[in-house]
């Protein structure tokens, strides 16, 4: 027996019955970008493995062991280049918007992204894929806090008018180049007594990225966490009027937020506002964002301001499955087609009705391959269609068609099903023939 093949481990088929989810989260992530001025950008699924480097920073878990990169064929002058599946969506729009020449263009240049593919090399678990999907915003060239409170504004109305309820909303600042330095030693000194007895996670932390010491799960590590001093007592004047206005802007967007002062980022382009929705029902993290003014220098920018977040498709569905939130079916089919003879002019007449009806607009199936009168008619009644065209010998010799009512119950019987020229079908069925 041939060998049987499966997906990959970690990779997954969207099948038919999902893809009405995929489709109305499409629709109405578009629509409500489109609503605050983001335009869409597609941006390519490979890149250079250095711009994620960068980007991501070195030592982090993406780029040490959750990257996909390889070397690319040698050009014509023999060098090599590493790409890289694209991990994340952020790098790749920056690269862009630098390439483009898109700081020449009035600012801010807001573009969003939508069901792009990110691929991570991560551990199998329930839920989590290797390829993911993302609906993401970024907004390059200002770094007024309106901004900020206009993506977080932006990304609730998306989960609102997708029927998603008790979504919490929760922002921080984490400060700048002016105070974050300062704020950072002060952590260190703090956990330097302590530092025996942390995670060995959190001893590596320690030297790379110390704000992710706040970041720790380990059981052993809170006590330390909760009295860990916290960056919002400690923001320079302008950090914290930029943070006071975001709150005051988000009210205009009636955004329930709160503020979580352990919402860090750990790379040093990362600047004042961060937040992240979560669900209130399982404390799901369904999205992260923050503004990172120092990014598009590290990718050979000028300095621009940015601000961004990416939410992730498969857990939107995941979520909106929790709650019971049924998106809309796709369009129902309206006629199907069914014949009762086994010569060729009965399936060519078959399939130019079926063709003629589709032309126009009509959603229409038929019956293939020949089988029975019962067997068709048992098919079209499980279709879900409306209607039935139904092609017998008189219909066939008289150029006629019965149109039978599948959804009539109650109906008296002679006004569930008539008869009409093949001419008029289409009149009758979009109701300029009634």
């Amino acid at each position: 027996m041939p060998e049987q093949y499966k997906s990959l481990q970690g990779f997954r088929d969207i099948l038919p019955d999902e893809q009405p989810y995929w489709r109305f989260i499409e629709k109405i992530a578009s629509e409500v970008a489109q609503l605050y001025g983001y335009r869409r950008i597609d941006t390519p699924i490979l890149e250079e493995t250095a711009v994620f480097h960068k980007s991501s920073g070195e030592g982090t878990d993406i780029v040490e062991h959750e990257m996909y990169n390889f070397d690319d064929r040698a050009d014509k002058e023999g060098k090599r280049q590493n790409i890289a599946l694209r991990p994340e969506g952020t790098a790749g729009v920056v690269r862009a918007y630098l390439e483009h020449g898109m700081f020449q263009l009035a600012q801010p240049v807001k573009l969003y992204y939508l069901g792009t593919e990110m691929f991570r090399r991560e551990k199998p678990q329930a839920k989590r894929y290797r390829q993911h999907h993302q609906f993401g915003c970024e907004a390059l060239g200002e770094g007024d806090p309106a901004i900020d409170a206009e993506m977080i504004g932006l990304l609730y109305q998306v989960y609102s008018r997708l029927g998603l309820q008790h979504i919490r909303v929760n922002i921080n600042s984490i400060g700048d180049r002016n105070c974050r330095p300062q704020y950072i030693e002060l952590l260190k000194n703090y956990y330097r007594p302590l530092l025996a007895d942390c995670c060995d996670d959190c001893k590596i932390r320690f030297t790379k990225n110390p704000l992710r010491l706040l970041d720790c799960k380990e059981p052993q590590d809170q006590p330390k966490i909760a009295a860990a001093p916290r960056i919002t007592d400690h923001l320079c004047e302008p950090c914290q009027e930029h943070f006071e206005a975001v709150q005051r802007f988000l009210t205009f967007y009636q955004v329930p937020y709160a503020i979580d002062k352990l919402i860090v980022r750990g790379l040093d382009y990362y600047t004042r506002t961060v937040f992240e929705f979560t669900s209130e029902v399982d404390n799901v993290a369904l999205n992260g964002g923050g503004r990172y003014d120092g990014l598009a220098e590290i990718l050979g920018g000028p300095t621009t301001p940015g601000i961004g977040f990416g939410a992730g498709m498969e857990r939107i569905i995941l979520e909106m499955k929790r709650q019971g939130i049924v998106p809309p079916g796709e369009t129902a089919t309206r006629v199907f087609v069914v014949y009762f003879g086994k010569t060729p002019e009965f399936k060519n007449a078959a399939v130019q009705i079926t063709a003629n009806l589709r032309q126009a607009g009509i959603k229409a199936e038929m019956s293939y391959g020949d089988r029975s009168r019962k067997a068709q008619m048992k098919q079209s009644n499980a279709s879900g269609a409306a209607y039935a065209v139904i092609l017998g010998d008189d219909e066939l010799a008289n150029g006629t068609v019965s149109l039978k009512n599948l959804q009539a119950d109650g109906m008296e019987i002679e006004n569930k099903q008539i008869q009409l020229p093949q001419s008029e079908l289409i009149a009758y069925l979009t109701g300029e023939g009634k």
